[in-house]
């Protein structure tokens, strides 16, 4: 948790807070210590911008939440016209 907090400058605390959120939820190691993907320092890099500019820990938890969400939809919106117009490929013009 140290290390990550470094790599965000952030606190400890913030990445405990965010946590609790639910916004991200590290694996543990085999001694207990929280493990971080790249893809949750990411989204709590994300977090900390938003509450840097002075945003309730809680509301940018919840915003990056929708990001995350509507970018997932995008991408699924996307392939979903791609094979749309690969099955038919005069409906796009």
């Amino acid at each position: 948790m140290g290390r990550a907090a470094e790599m965000l400058g952030t606190t400890q605390g913030f990445l405990r807070a965010i946590g609790e959120a639910r916004l991200i939820t590290p694996l543990r190691s085999s001694g207990g210590h929280r493990r971080y993907s790249l893809y949750q320092l990411r989204i709590a890099a994300r977090a900390r911008e938003l509450v840097d500019q002075g945003t309730p820990i809680e509301a940018a938890c919840r915003i990056v939440i929708l990001e995350d969400q509507l970018e997932e939809a995008q991408r699924i919106n996307a392939e979903y016209r791609s094979a749309a117009e690969s099955a038919n490929p005069t409906a796009a013009t």
